[in-house]
């Protein structure tokens, strides 16, 4: 489902008919964006019954480079991670 799709469903659903598509597309993307700046703040955005958005910090490590084998370093960076929560992976 891309997000276009995910919009007409939210519009499908009975209680909202009264939302318009472009409604619909402005709550999604600052939905999105709100998430965005939560975790990259360092703080967890905890969607009961859905999941759990978090802020991982990867360690530095030693990579090679396949097209030559030499042994490269690959800096230390900060990654999302998305842990699912019970309700979501029960349904799946």
């Amino acid at each position: 489902m891309n997000r276009q799709e995910l919009i007409e469903a939210v519009l499908s659903a009975k209680e909202l008919n009264h939302i318009t598509k472009k409604d619909a597309n402005n709550l999604l993307t600052n939905l999105i964006e709100t998430i965005k700046k939560t975790v990259k703040k360092g703080e967890d955005v905890a969607l009961v019954g859905f999941g759990t958005f978090t802020k991982v910090k990867r360690k530095a490590r030693t990579g090679v480079n396949p097209a030559t084998g030499e042994k490269i370093k690959i800096k230390a960076k900060n990654l999302p991670k998305f842990r699912p929560g019970k309700a979501f992976k029960d349904a799946v």
